[in-house]
């Protein structure tokens, strides 16, 4: 498995800086954040994104993903969605990112907002197709457990849409590790990793400080034969009083190496 961290943990860190941080501690890949104060992010020039890409390139890290803010089966009109969607897509196209993330921000995660999701996803799968991106819908709010996810995206059934894993999320609907995996397992595009003290705590803390089953979560992709993407999504910009992510990188990558090595 390769591991990257998410720029949700260093908020509007300059690309040449957290492409410094990934290198020099071992990550093969970033997350990146796509908001529109994060340096990357849909509204950027043609020139911009050649830039960005021809960085990355040079630093020898891979761009993982444009994780978006797209709420895929929330309420109104498709068109709104879609379009935010689809620009998400030119985005990660253009800098060589394989993934688009979505989070699902139905309302109550009923039989109508599963109903949406899947045909805006369906809609949207021609065009990652076109592309060559996939995109990712995220365990998270209105569908935050793999059983959640895979009402959505069994319907779809395209290859160019998946499913993104968030440790945390599944933890919090009372999912354990190998029921999300066996849900997921035929559609999962990568894994976030993190951790925090307790459901009523959610503040950041280093991997392996807190609660989640980080351990039975690589021990279960291991099993599974899984060779995708471990991310790291520090949630700093969410908790300022978080320590600094950079400070914590080394000792991260080590705790992830080493539940990686247990489990094989």
């Amino acid at each position: 498995m390769k591991l990257a961290f998410s720029t949700l943990g260093v908020p509007g860190l300059p690309v040449p800086d957290v492409l410094a941080l990934a290198a020099e501690h071992g990550y093969h890949g970033v997350e990146l954040r796509a908001h529109p104060e994060e340096p990357v992010r849909p509204g950027l020039s043609p020139a911009e994104r050649a830039d960005t890409a021809a960085q990355f390139r040079s630093a020898g890290i891979e761009p993982l993903c444009v994780a978006g803010y797209a709420r895929i089966a929330a309420p109104g009109d498709d068109a709104a969605v879609l379009g935010e969607l689809r620009e998400l897509l030119r985005l990660a196209h253009d800098l060589g990112a394989p993934f688009v993330r979505v989070f699902p921000g139905g309302e109550g995660g009923g039989e109508e907002a599963d109903a949406i999701a899947a045909r805006r996803l369906g809609t949207a799968a021609e065009d990652a197709s076109a592309l060559g991106v996939r995109i990712l819908l995220e365990t998270h709010d209105s569908h935050r457990t793999g059983a959640d996810a895979i009402r959505v995206l069994g319907p779809v059934g395209h290859r160019q849409v998946g499913a993104l894993w968030d440790v945390m999320h599944t933890w919090l609907g009372g999912e354990q590790p190998a029921q999300t995996y066996a849900a997921l397992a035929p559609q999962l595009g990568y894994v976030q990793v993190k951790d925090i003290a307790s459901a009523e705590d959610t503040t950041p803390l280093p991997l392996g400080a807190g609660v989640l089953p980080l351990t039975e979560c690589v021990e279960v992709l291991s099993r599974g034969g899984w060779d995708g993407w471990l991310c790291w999504e520090y949630e700093k910009r969410w908790y300022e009083q978080a320590a600094p992510l950079p400070g914590l990188l080394a000792a991260g990558r080590d705790h992830l190496v080493r539940l990686l090595g247990e489990a094989a």
